[in-house]
């Protein structure tokens, strides 16, 4: 058998769902859905049991082992790692898959941070968020950035070797929100109205370098980062506030605390990230199948 081309991936979450649905799409492997179904199952059931709405009767060890498929060496594997929540509870996660592409085994290995893992030059291609990239490498300017392109743009080569070739279109946004007291009727919540607004906006902490690459520096002058207090909701916070950036995936919640839905600043979705240092004949086969048919008025790549 040839030896399998390793693609990274996420261990869980909405980025790993992504590319499984698009590797199972892709693969000639047989039952590639089957088992791609039963990966997001176990999964899913996992994240239920670490957020406590699920009670599981057998300790993670034997269900890591009932997850097992020890006569199938290309079968899905699970480990376990420490999960952020308090106390540290075990949560089982996706560790590796084989598929095959027309014909060529690939190897879906799970890592917490696939992205850096590129920079490390340890796998030639791999899937994350859109959202690690900005945070990580796109350098901050006046001016924003609003779609994939752009982040290219904003890589310096000399910092990484790592582009985004195109996205999967699990597609939520980064976007404006805010009050009617501050925005008010017949006034668009977008880039130009925070280019000459000053005051508070209500970002989550750990996306404050993601906002300053999305909105650019310019809009931001005169801009004060507030962030929500130890358990509060994000759209209360900005509806205190009154801007605010949240991800949102549809506007109900936000209407349930009286914000308006301003522009969709950015799409915060999982990506193709391929290292260009690390790319060869065998590399751009597999790149090819995962992304033909995909968006194609969108791939990066030339």
């Amino acid at each position: 058998m040839t030896e399998p081309v390793p693609v990274a991936v996420p261990r869980k979450g909405r980025p790993l769902e992504a590319v499984l649905e698009r590797v199972a799409t892709v693969a000639d492997t047989p039952d590639a859905d089957a088992t791609v179904d039963e990966v997001t199952s176990v999964l899913r059931y996992e994240k239920a049991i670490t957020k406590g709405e699920q009670t599981a009767e057998k300790g993670s060890y034997e269900r890591l082992l009932e997850y097992s498929m020890p006569t199938d060496p290309l079968g899905p594997e699970f480990t376990l790692i420490r999960d952020d929540r308090e106390g540290k509870p075990r949560r089982i996660v996706f560790d590796s898959l084989t598929v095959e592409l027309d014909g060529t085994p690939v190897h879906l290995v799970g890592r917490e941070e696939p992205f850096r893992a590129l920079r490390t030059h340890e796998f030639a291609l791999g899937f994350d968020a859109a959202d690690l990239v900005l945070e990580e490498v796109v350098s901050l300017g006046p001016e924003g950035v609003d779609n994939l392109a752009a982040v290219n743009e904003r890589i310096d080569p000399t910092e990484s070797d790592v582009r985004v070739v195109t996205g999967l279109g699990d597609t939520v946004y980064h976007t404006l929100l805010g009050t009617p007291e501050t925005v008010p009727s017949g006034t668009d919540l977008d880039r130009a109205f925070l280019a000459d607004y000053e005051g508070p906006l209500c970002i989550s902490p750990r996306y404050e370098r993601l906002v300053e690459a999305v909105l650019g520096m310019d809009a931001l002058d005169g801009v004060e980062f507030v962030y929500p207090e130890n358990g509060q909701e994000e759209e209360a916070a900005i509806a205190e506030a009154g801007v605010g950036v949240y991800l949102t995936v549809t506007g109900n919640t936000a209407r349930d605390h009286g914000l308006v839905l301003g522009e969709q600043l950015f799409p915060s979705e999982t990506v193709l990230l391929e290292n260009t240092a690390e790319v060869d004949s065998e590399i751009e086969a597999v790149r090819s199948i995962i992304t033909g048919g995909l968006r194609e008025e969108t791939e990066l790549w030339a």
